[in-house]
């Protein structure tokens, strides 16, 4: 049975900026591959070169981009790609609920964790979630 079936980007603009990085930080990964958001949230953009996506898993490896308010309501699923002023950045991992309900850690996994500075990230920046694509069989 398939359960996944076509869905739209959700935009974002960054609101603020972060530049630190822990290789300690202890975040736990939710067991849900996916996320509603709501137009006006606010939530935080981390990466990590960690890649299992077991419910629990350990994150420790992190590097913060920083914090973006949704444009539009939406679905955010593991795997969904990352974009960053129109630059690939990483796909989706998961979640992090430590802050929740104020926001949600969304973990993105790249092979080096980066910084919003390393990315040249600056506030109104564009990020956008997108569906990542599929090959046609």
């Amino acid at each position: 049975m398939l359960e996944d079936g076509e869905k739209r980007a959700v935009g974002s603009r960054v609101v603020k900026v972060l530049a630190h990085r822990r290789d300690d930080r202890g975040m736990s990964l939710e067991p849900f591959a996916s996320r509603c958001v709501r137009r006006g949230e606010v939530h935080e953009l981390v990466t990590t070169d960690h890649d299992d996506t077991a419910a629990g898993a350990r994150i420790d490896r992190v590097a913060f981009l920083g914090f973006v308010e949704i444009g539009n309501a939406g679905v955010v699923d593991r795997g969904d790609e990352v974009w960053c002023d129109g630059e690939l950045v990483g796909t989706v991992l998961g979640f992090d609920a430590c802050h929740h309900p104020n926001h949600y850690n969304i973990l993105i996994s790249t092979p080096v964790p980066r910084t919003g500075p390393e990315l040249g990230l600056r506030p109104e920046v564009e990020v956008v979630f997108s569906p990542a694509v599929v090959p046609a069989r």
